[in-house]
């Protein structure tokens, strides 16, 4: 799989925030995760705050896609679920930070929405992403 990062100088900077406007992508083997939250293997929701599950998010998505032959370079997509009350700059600067951490100077697109709540109360955050294997 090859992979382009589109980013017009006409639009604002997403690279900032750790996310590319568009990702541009030649591969045929498409791989939808579930929506990943803060919580181990041992259904355990981390400690910590936005920061904290924001990367065991990352991590649970790694895992699943190392199971089907890829790694996070392969991520082209992320739908980023925010608890509302959970959406200020100090947060959003949490999952920002958590992003650039995993992704680097290839991040995937993405779409941060506010939700009134996520499944359990105790979880802050819920990331679906999408990939492209070879």
């Amino acid at each position: 799989m090859t992979k382009k990062s589109i980013n017009p100088k006409t639009v604002f900077n997403s690279l900032q925030y750790g996310f590319s406007q568009a990702i541009e992508t030649s591969g045929t083997r498409q791989l939808f995760l579930s929506g990943q939250v803060g919580v181990n293997a041992e259904q355990e929701t981390v400690t910590g705050g936005m920061y904290e599950q924001t990367v065991q998010s990352l991590i649970n998505i790694e895992h699943v896609l190392r199971e089907a032959g890829g790694d996070l370079s392969h991520v082209v997509m992320l739908r980023i679920y925010i608890k509302a009350g959970y959406d200020s700059d100090e947060e959003q600067l949490a999952i920002t930070n958590a992003l650039k951490e995993k992704f680097g100077e290839m991040p995937p697109a993405s779409s941060w929405i506010i939700v009134t709540g996520l499944s359990l109360p105790e979880w802050l955050i819920e990331i679906e992403a999408q990939a492209v294997l070879n």
